[in-house]
């Protein structure tokens, strides 16, 4: 079992779980008794009988910040084949989103998710947008049937962690 779990990673890249900074974590319009820890956090997202339910509409906006800074290479997100997301908008360095303004910004990618994808199938991203990542703003526009809730059961990203130690010099390269 151990093997199937790790082939699904994509080479060179790691599970980025251990570089959310939790304490900052948000989403707009979660259902109280299907949040957004069910999907995200390990442990919890790989319950098949727990997931990230919609309230008041299809529209979910989830904020996860970093503990460092990432590279972001790709991400999962599993869902029910009518409830499942279906076009999803990823913003980087983009803090307070709210829906009322979600649309005054560029998204750093859109993907049209499809049957196939929401069945854990990774989604690589548009890596160069992807490359000094402080925090992830997930924006799920829709669900697959048109419903007025969607379900997500697990949200996975991947990439590696980026050397800050080299940061400071490039910082001082742009200045100038």
């Amino acid at each position: 079992m151990e093997s199937v779990a790790a082939s699904a990673i994509p080479r060179g890249q790691v599970d980025l779980v251990d570089f959310v900074d939790w304490s900052g974590v948000e989403c707009l319009n979660q259902s109280t008794s299907h949040s957004l820890i069910n999907a995200v956090k390990q442990g919890y997202r790989d319950d098949d009988g727990l997931h990230l339910e919609s309230d008041a509409d299809e529209q979910l906006l989830i904020y996860i910040p970093f503990a460092q800074v990432i590279k972001l290479h790709s991400i999962v997100i599993k869902g029910p084949e009518e409830e499942g997301p279906k076009m999803v908008k990823l913003f980087t360095n983009k803090e307070h989103m709210g829906f009322s303004n979600v649309s005054d910004y560029p998204p750093s990618d859109s993907i049209a998710f499809t049957p196939e994808n929401l069945k854990g199938k990774a989604v690589n991203l548009k890596y160069v947008k992807f490359q000094s990542v402080r925090s992830l703003t997930i924006f799920i526009e829709d669900n697959q049937g048109g419903n007025d809730i969607s379900k997500v059961q697990k949200i996975v990203l991947y990439g590696t962690t980026v050397d800050t130690t080299n940061m400071k010099d490039l910082k001082k390269i742009e200045e100038h």
